[in-house]
C-alpha cells in the first residue's frame, strides 16, 4: 500500500535558528573593594573572565579581554567558527602583553576565560582557569569545564581527594591563565552538539562558597534566568562572599519572529529612525539651505566621532575614577581637523576604541557586567594605541591576516635578537663537526693492547670520550701476556700504537718472536750454529786501583738481552 502523499502546498517547516536566552549579575562581594570579574552575554556568545594580579591589573585584564571578544555575537561565519574563538582567545592575550609592555605596572596580571559560542547547531566551547561552565540537559547536571589549578592537578594524579580540596592552603593557585607570562597558553576546546531547551550556568570562582547541590537545585527548579542569577549571587553573599562573585544564566531556544524584529530594530541607526518618523512631504521640501546646514551638521558630528576615537584609543583602563574623561584636551574635540578618517580595523583590535564599542553593544542585544561594563561607561577601554608588531605578529598567528595588507618593516632591534641564536647555531654545528672529524681519525689508528690475559689488536685510540670507547677489538693471537718477558708485559698492558694494521700485526710478530714490541732486536741465533759471538781479548789491562775501589755493578739488561 502506497503512503499517503504530503498535501499539496504543505511542506515540512524548515528549523528556527537557535539563540541564547540569558540573564547576568556580577558582585563585588562582601570583602574586595574593586570588582576584577568582567561578563558578557548575548544571543550567540557568552563569556566570564576572572581578572587576578590584585589592585595592579585584574580588572583589566578580564575587561580588555572581554570587550575584546564581543564582535564575535553574531550568526555569520561564512568559512566556519571552528577556529575563531580559539583565535580570540589568543589574540586577547597578545593585547594583554602589549598593555603590560605600555604599562610596567600591570606587570603579572591575567585572567580567566570561559566563553560559548552558538552556531547553527554547534556549541563552540574554550576555557582556561578556574572559572566554570555547568550544563544542565536532559535533566543530567554536570560540570564541562576542568579547573586549570593545581590542586585539580593533585586530584587528577590521587593525591588528594575532592573533599580536601575546599581546604586546602593553594586550592586558588592557577596553573593556566591568559596573560603576560605565557605567548602561547593552552586552552580546552570542544565542539558540542547542542538542543533547544538544554540551559548553561558560566561563573567565576567567587561562586564556589556555594553548595554544589545548591547551585545544582537553582538552576533546575528555578524556571526564570534572571531570577535564577540573581539567588545565586544572594546566596554568595550569605555565605561572606570573600570574592567577586559573577553569574551568566543562559537557556538555548528556537528564534521566534519577535527576536527578528528586535534585532533589526536594534541595529537601526537613531537618525535612520528619525528619518522614517518625518513626513515624506516635508522631506521633499526641504531647502537647499536646509540641505546644506544638515550636510555641514553630519561633517562636525562625523569629526568629533573620529576625535573621541583617537582620544580613547590610547587610553589607559582606570575604572575606578570615572572622572579621567574630564582630563581629556578640549582640543580633542574640535572640527577643524582636517586629516582623513581612519578605517577601523576589527582584526586588530581598534574595534577597542570607546566609539566603535558602543556601536557594536547597540547593535545587539546583550548583557555586560562587571569591570567590563564600568569600562564601557566611562569610556576608559582598556587598549593599545597605534600599531605595533607584536599585535600584528598576533593576528598573523591567528589566520586573521589579509593578503594586501601592507607589510611593516620590523624595527632593527627585533632583528638583533635573531644574531645570538644563529651564533650559537653555527657554534654548536662546529663542535660537532669537529668531534665528528676526530671521532673519524681515531678510526684510522691500531695498537696492541691485552684482551682477556692474551696480545690483541685494536683498531682506533686506548682513550674514552665520557662513556664513548674510542677502540674496537680487531683480533686476538694466542700469544699469553704472562708468558713475555716483564718489558714485553708492560709494554702490551700500557698498549702499543701503530699506525695501520700492517705496523700492529708487525708488533705481533716481535712479540712472538723476541717478546718485544720493538724491531730493532737482533734474532737470537740458533743452538748449533757455526757463528760464534767475539769474546773481549784477555790482554786488555783493567786498572787495578778502579778494580779494587769499587766493583763493577751487573749490566742492565737490555730488551733484547732479556728476551734472549
Amino acid at each position: 500500500m502506497a503512503s499517503p502523499e504530503t498535501p499539496k502546498g504543505q511542506e515540512k517547516a524548515a528549523e528556527r535558528p537557535l539563540i541564547m536566552r540569558y540573564a547576568a549579575r556580577s558582585d563585588v562581594g562582601r570583602i574586595r573593594s574593586k570588582n576584577d570579574d568582567s561578563a558578557y552575554v548575548g544571543r550567540h556568545l557568552a563569556v566570564v573572565a576572572d581578572g587576578m594580579g590584585g589592585h595592579a591589573g585584574g580588572d583589566v585584564a578580564s575587561a580588555s579581554t572581554v570587550l575584546d571578544m564581543i564582535h564575535l555575537d553574531q550568526d555569520d561565519y561564512p568559512e566556519g567558527a571552528d577556529t575563531v574563538l580559539a583565535d580570540e582567545i589568543q589574540t586577547a592575550n597578545s593585547l594583554l602583553s602589549e598593555l603590560v609592555h605600555q604599562n610596567p605596572k600591570l606587570s603579572g596580571m591575567g585572567t580567566t576565560v570561559t566563553a560559548l559560542l552558538l552556531e547553527g547547531r554547534k556549541l563552540h566551547f574554550a576555557h582556561i582557569g578556574d572559572s566554570r561552565a555547568y550544563r544542565l540537559r536532559n535533566k543530567k547536571f554536570e560540570q564541562v569545564s576542568i579547573d586549570h589549578t593545581f590542586v585539580q592537578r593533585l586530584i587528577d594524579e590521587g593525591r588528594l581527594r575532592p573533599e580536601e580540596a575546599e581546604t586546602h592552603p593553594h586550592k586558588n593557585v592557577l596553573m593556566r591563565v591568559l596573560g603576560d607570562v605565557d605567548a602561547s597558553p593552552e586552552l580546552d576546546l570542544d565542539v558540542l552538539d547542542v538542543e533547544p531547551g538544554e540551559r548553561w550556568l558560566l561563573c567565576s570562582d567567587g561562586l564556589n562558597y556555594v553548595a554544589g547541590h545548591v547551585v545544582e537545585r537553582m538552576v533546575r527548579e528555578t524556571k526564570d534566568l534572571r531570577e535564577c542569577a540573581e539567588i545565586l549571587v544572594d546566596l554568595t553573599l550569605e555565605a561572606g562572599a570573600p570574592d567577586n562573585v559573577t553569574v551568566v544564566m543562559l537557556e538555548i531556544a528556537e528564534e521566534t519572529d519577535d527576536d527578528v524584529n528586535t534585532a533589526a530594530v536594534d541595529v537601526v541607526p537613531a537618525a535612520a529612525l528619525a528619518a522614517v518618523d518625518e513626513p515624506e512631504a516635508v522631506t521633499a521640501t526641504k531647502s537647499a539651505d536646509d540641505l546644506a546646514a544638515d550636510k555641514a551638521a553630519g561633517a562636525k558630528a562625523e569629526s568629533q566621532a573620529k576625535a573621541a576615537r583617537d582620544a580613547d584609543a590610547g587610553s589607559s583602563f582606570s575604572a575606578g575614577n570615572p572622572g579621567d574623561e574630564e582630563d581629556e584636551p578640549e582640543t580633542a574635540l574640535s572640527d577643524e581637523s582636517t586629516e582623513p578618517p581612519t578605517t577601523t580595523d576589527p582584526h586588530l583590535g581598534e574595534h577597542l576604541s570607546a566609539e566603535v564599542l558602543r556601536e557594536e553593544l547597540a547593535s545587539r542585544p546583550h548583557e555586560l557586567v562587571g569591570a567590563a561594563a564600568t569600562a564601557a561607561e566611562t569610556g576608559s577601554i582598556p587598549t593599545v594605541a597605534g600599531r605595533t608588531v607584536a599585535r600584528r605578529a598576533a593576528t598573523v598567528l591567528t589566520h586573521k591576516a589579509e593578503q594586501d595588507r601592507v607589510e611593516i618593516e620590523e624595527p632593527a632591534r627585533r632583528r638583533v635578537r635573531w644574531l645570538m641564536p644563529a651564533v650559537a647555531a653555527v657554534v654548536v654545528l662546529g663542535v660537532v663537526v669537529g668531534l665528528w672529524l676526530g671521532y673519524a681519525w681515531t678510526q684510522t689508528r691500531y695498537y696492541v693492547g691485552e684482551y682477556d690475559q692474551r696480545v690483541a689488536i685494536f683498531n682506533g685510540i686506548s682513550q674514552r670520550l665520557g662513556p664513548i670507547q674510542l677502540s674496537r677489538l680487531e683480533a686476538v693471537t694466542d700469544i699469553r701476556v704472562d708468558s713475555l718477558p716483564e718489558y714485553g708485559q708492560q709494554s702490551v698492558r700500557q698498549t702499543v700504537p701503530a699506525g695501520d694494521l700492517d705496523s700492529a700485526q708487525g708488533i705481533v710478530e716481535n712479540l712472538r718472536n723476541t717478546g718485544s714490541a720493538s724491531a730493532n732486536c737482533p734474532s737470537t741465533p740458533p743452538t748449533g750454529s757455526a757463528t760464534t759471538t767475539p769474546t773481549p781479548s784477555a790482554t786488555v789491562p783493567i786498572p787495578s786501583t778502579a778494580a779494587v775501589a769499587s766493583p763493577t755493578p751487573s749490566p742492565v739488561p737490555t730488551p733484547c738481552e732479556a728476551a734472549k
